[in-house]
């Protein structure tokens, strides 16, 4: 087992592994720890009640956080004529057909979200080996294929946040930045939350948040009581 740093050692002081902490109290914990030269990102973690090997317990969705990300977004968007030029005037950084799809496919991926028109799917369908396994592939169910380009391009710049639960049943995403105050982080963190809730699938039985956790990118997670998130 490697040894713990001594900043990890002093950073998990006074967090007791075993106890459930308001929200309130873990987000001022974590980021009272946050010790990082930069400005590490704030993460939540959701452990769910389901099993999303079953398709009627997948989780999925996109929710808007209120106070953004804190985080630079670089879009990609595969559109043609009219809605190519929409898409580059909303902001995104690269937009393309044919001649995106061979820069994909030599590797070259230097962009956070990918987003489509409608009638470029045939096309982006080439690219499902490489954009599946990265959380990349366009998805109308999260706004992602959608012939508004330039909403999607905005909503994915202003603070727009994808998230899928894995296969273990945890859901996490960064919600924002060690230098957000409090309240912007408790807000983000409960639309995040209120968003996670609506996804409830039709086949999730029983405690469907079991487990939610918070950290910073270089700190200790703690845990937190699951009604305070809602509260």
């Amino acid at each position: 087992m490697a040894k713990e740093g001594k900043r990890i050692a002093a950073a998990k002081q006074g967090i007791d592994r075993k106890k459930l902490y308001t929200l309130n109290d873990a987000v001022k914990m974590v980021r009272d720890r946050a010790k990082a030269k930069f400005d590490e990102t704030i993460e939540v973690a959701f452990n769910l009640g389901v099993d999303p090997r079953h398709a009627d317990q997948m989780v999925r969705g996109v929710v808007n956080l209120p106070n953004g990300t804190g985080k630079t977004v670089r879009v990609a968007v595969f559109a043609r004529d009219a809605k190519a030029d929409e898409a580059t005037k909303a902001g995104a950084d690269i937009v393309g057909a044919e001649d995106l799809v061979a820069i994909i496919q030599s590797g070259k991926i230097e962009f956070d979200r990918v987003i489509a028109t409608p009638d470029m799917m045939p096309l982006v369908g080439r690219l499902g080996k490489i954009l599946g396994p990265r959380n990349l592939m366009p998805n109308p169910k999260v706004g992602t294929v959608t012939p508004d380009v330039a909403g999607a391009v905005k909503a994915a710049k202003g603070g727009a946040v994808e998230f899928r639960v894995e296969k273990a049943g945890i859901l996490h995403a960064g919600i924002g930045k060690v230098s957000f105050t409090e309240e912007a982080l408790l807000q983000n963190i409960r639309a995040f939350a209120d968003a996670v809730n609506k996804s409830k699938p039709t086949g999730a039985k029983g405690t469907y948040v079991k487990r939610v956790a918070v950290s910073s990118t270089m700190g200790p997670g703690v845990h937190v009581d699951p009604s305070s998130v809602n509260a």
